[in-house]
């Protein structure tokens, strides 16, 4: 195939300015199409050169001339130099390697980086980045009961939180305890949208928002914590802190933590899913560098043992912790320095790609319900009672804050599939207007019977 040398020229010069400024992110897509269309004109249509540089240095190496060796010598060093700005030292090194096999003269240069990319894969990471931690896991698998654990904790650190919620009523947002160093301003709150998709842009500008409120206001943030909806691909999510500039200088990932409801896991890896969507199930386990492996105590240690094989299929290296209602040492969790660019890279060799999509399952859907006034408890036991026992299959999860008549404080619950929980919890202010809040996220949903049947217990 004959290469457009001048469209290859430009993306190299774009590469190499983008590397310039700083800009690794839209660097590496620059460096990415120009090595893809000059490997196509030496016979590597599989994207070989990219995925695997020592096998395309080893299997074309002696069909290239002098002048396409030192070309792709050129590149392999601009690619190693953009991608150690994202931090991926261990590629880099791989890169830098290649650059060297292809170069004849001198490469004292190229293995001075190699030398000091394989060091910094090797050694501890340095960073002043604000660390951020993503909590992910399936609907009503705990993450917020983990959140919220995070938060209360006395460990003295200024965390600031995104909130991100499937449903059209937000309900997690009443469901946060927060710690003393954790305010109402340092809380964002999406549920207008996935952040792993439609709302990735909000994600980014929140993230901006309280990185400069936090210096504007000189209270530094010890860390974010990023709580995705059940529905999301984390891959997106763990990517927007490489593909914005402001993001990727000033935060960095901590870890991705999944939360795994030991009781329901395997059904939903086991989901078939239309074709073209992802299972986020598994690929929220994929993604993990730590599980909680949570809801311990609803399944036996045979069931238990099982679900811990299926992990270790997906994600043989993951560190596993079980526990009930997310209760697990700060120490697994928190500063663990777990997430790195070049496991993500060698598991998704397309995980820096700008074009991404993540198509969620149309079948899922949510409902929710926001109603002025207050519940008779008896008529609202019975019909949750039947609605979970007739539709808990579907309803993947079902989550509420209540006025209930003659009660206080609001009377909070959650359900996962048929197991419900709900206890009243802070008190309605004096002057509070008294209302009902609820969600319901599954498959195949029936909004007109849902709000119905809802509106028929109110007091």
């Amino acid at each position: 195939m004959e290469v457009d040398a001048e469209s290859v020229e430009t993306q190299m010069s774009n590469a190499k300015e983008a590397l310039k400024e700083g800009k690794f992110f839209d660097g590496i897509q620059h460096i990415n199409s120009c090595m893809e269309s000059y490997g196509k004109s030496v016979g590597d249509e599989e994207g070989v050169l990219i995925k695997e540089p020592q096998t395309f240095v080893s299997t074309f190496l002696e069909k290239l001339s002098d002048e396409q060796k030192a070309t792709l010598a050129s590149m392999f060093e601009v690619r190693g130099d953009i991608i150690t700005g994202l931090g991926a030292h261990k590629r880099a090194a791989t890169d830098f390697a290649a650059a060297k096999a292809l170069t004849k003269s001198d490469t004292a240069g190229l293995e001075t980086k190699e030398k000091a990319a394989q060091d910094a894969a090797r050694g501890p990471k340095k960073t002043s980045k604000i660390p951020v931690t993503v909590i992910t896991g399936f609907l009503g698998s705990g993450k917020t009961t983990l959140l919220n654990r995070i938060l209360k904790e006395n460990h003295g650190k200024r965390i600031a939180v995104i909130e991100n919620e499937f449903g059209e009523v937000g309900i997690d947002d009443a469901l946060l305890e927060l710690g003393p160093l954790t305010t109402e301003e340092n809380i964002v709150e999406m549920n207008n949208g996935c952040i792993c998709c439609t709302v990735r842009g909000d994600l980014i500008a929140g993230l901006k928002k309280m990185v400069k409120n936090s210096i504007k206001n000189d209270k530094p943030l010890d860390g974010v914590m990023i709580e995705t909806t059940g529905l999301a691909d984390p891959a997106p999510v763990a990517q927007t802190f490489f593909a914005d500039d402001y993001v990727q200088q000033k935060l960095a990932l901590d870890g991705i933590l999944t939360v795994a409801d030991a009781k329901h896991l395997i059904d939903h890896l086991d989901e078939e899913k239309p074709e073209g969507v992802e299972n986020e199930a598994v690929e929220q386990v994929a993604f993990a560098d730590r599980i909680l492996l949570n809801k311990c105590d609803l399944v036996s240690e045979a069931e238990l043992a099982e679900v811990e094989r299926r992990i270790k299929m997906i994600n043989e290296t993951v560190q596993i912790q079980r526990c009930q209602y997310s209760q697990v040492d700060m120490s697994f969790i928190l500063g663990i320095e777990a997430f790195s660019l070049d496991k993500i890279l060698e598991m998704d060799d397309g995980f820096l790609e700008d074009n991404q999509e993540h198509q969620h399952d149309d079948r899922v859907t949510s409902v929710g319900i926001h109603v002025k006034g207050e519940v008779d408890q008896g008529k609202l036991n019975d019909w949750i009672g039947w609605l979970l026992k007739e539709k808990g299959v579907d309803i993947f999860r079902t989550k509420g804050v209540l006025a209930v008549k003659d009660m206080p404080q609001k009377f909070v619950f959650q359900a996962v599939h048929m197991a419900f929980s709900g206890a009243p919890q802070k008190a309605w202010g004096a002057n509070e207007e008294r209302l009902c809040k609820l969600t319901f996220i599954g498959k195949n949903l029936n909004r007109e019977e849902l709000e119905t049947g809802f509106r028929k217990c109110l007091a």
